[in-house]
Order: structure tokens, then C-alpha cells, then sequence
């Protein structure tokens, strides 16, 4: 391969890396993902003997790692709020964020159904996601809506309400979680977090340990 093409080639890549990281919305995926092209774009500067770029991209590289480091070490302070079907706060969010809900979850209701169990998940007191199902007396309960703002789809939302607030589910008398899924995407987080796939399609189950 001809070298100067090469050089080329390395910074379209570390190009098409920086502008993929600013589309997006979750910012631990975007440090990374920029740091990774703000490190190409440096070695690119160092290859064709521009010092400018090479330090500029350096320097960009250390802030990245410095918000890194600082998001790592941060601790974020989760906490639950349940509230009723008819809470006015819990149609607001509803009505707002739809669309989006939709994409991962196509039937979710417009309107939550009146015996519904209903969990804002709050994260430094800011509403990250919102849970909600219908439990049958047998101890099934069936999800309609888990859903997390972009700001905050890194895992920890999940895990935080499925397995460290474990005993919310227990008091409520639910032995098992169901939920639908067929966006790759929400089938991915739904493994991550411990669901297995059931027989019937899209249905996958966790047990409340």
C-alpha cells in the first residue's frame, strides 16, 4: 500500500471517529469513542510531520482522560420513587418521551393501565428512567415500559432496579419478570442485565433472586 494513501486513510478514519463520537447523546460512549479518534488524529499529525495537529489531538486526548478518570471515579447516588397510574409527573414523562420509548418497546401504552406498578428510577435525584408493569396473582409481573433517557443508558440504571432493589419486587409478591423484546438493542440490555429468552418469541424472563 502506497504510504502517503495510508497516511491519508488514517486520518479519514480518525475523522469518521471524532464526528460518529459527537452524535452521540450517552457521554461516557462519547469521551471514549472520542478519545480513540483525538489518539488517531495525533499519530496522524506525527506521520505526516504536522506538530500543530499532533499536539492539539494530544491535548484533547488528556481531557478525555481526565473526564474519564472523574466519571469513573464519581459516585452516583440511585434511588427508587414509586408512584400511582395517575400521577401527573408520570403522564408528563410519558407524553414526552413516547416516541423514543416506542422504538425500543412498539406497544407501549399511551396511557399507563390503572393497577400498574409504576418506579421512577432517580439518579442524583434526576427521573433516569421509569418502570412500569402489571403483576398477576401468581407472582408473574409483565413489563410494559423500561425505558432510560440516552443521558443515562450505560447499564447501571438496570442494574441498580433489577438487582440491588431486588426486595422492591419480593415485598410487591413478584417471583418472575417478563418482557418483549425485538430491537437488538433493547435485547442486548435486557442479556446484560440477566434476562434469558424464553420459548415464545421476543418473551424474555428473569427471576427476582
Amino acid at each position: 500500500m502506497d504510504t502517503p494513501f495510508l497516511y491519508e486513510l488514517i486520518g479519514y478514519v480518525a475523522s469518521l471517529l471524532v464526528a460518529i463520537s459527537l452524535m452521540m447523546s450517552q457521554i461516557l460512549r462519547l469521551r471514549l469513542l472520542n478519545l480513540i479518534g483525538s489518539f488517531t488524529f495525533s499519530v496522524y499529525g506525527i506521520l505526516i510531520g504536522s506538530l500543530p495537529v499532533a499536539l492539539m489531538n494530544a491535548f484533547i486526548v488528556g481531557i478525555n482522560i481526565y473526564y474519564l478518570v472523574g466519571m469513573i471515579r464519581l459516585k452516583t447516588f440511585f434511588t427508587v420513587l414509586k408512584v400511582s397510574s395517575d400521577d401527573q409527573y408520570l403522564r408528563y414523562f410519558l407524553e414526552y418521551y413516547l416516541d423514543d420509548i416506542r422504538k425500543f418497546q412498539p406497544d407501549a401504552p399511551s396511557e399507563i393501565p390503572i393497577r400498574s406498578i409504576n418506579i421512577f428510577i432517580l439518579r442524583d435525584m434526576i427521573p433516569a428512567g421509569l418502570f412500569s408493569g402489571r403483576k398477576t396473582a401468581d407472582g408473574v409481573l409483565t413489563v410494559d415500559i423500561d425505558y432510560v433517557i440516552p443521558k443515562f443508558r450505560d447499564f447501571k440504571t438496570g442494574n441498580f432496579l433489577y438487582h440491588d432493589q431486588s426486595e422492591l419486587f419480593k415485598n410487591e409478591g413478584i417471583r418472575e419478570i417478563y418482557m418483549f423484546a425485538f430491537n437488538k438493542e433493547h435485547i442486548d440490555y435486557l442479556k446484560r442485565i440477566g434476562f434469558n429468552e424464553t420459548d415464545e418469541p421476543g418473551r424474555y424472563r428473569l427471576l427476582v433472586q
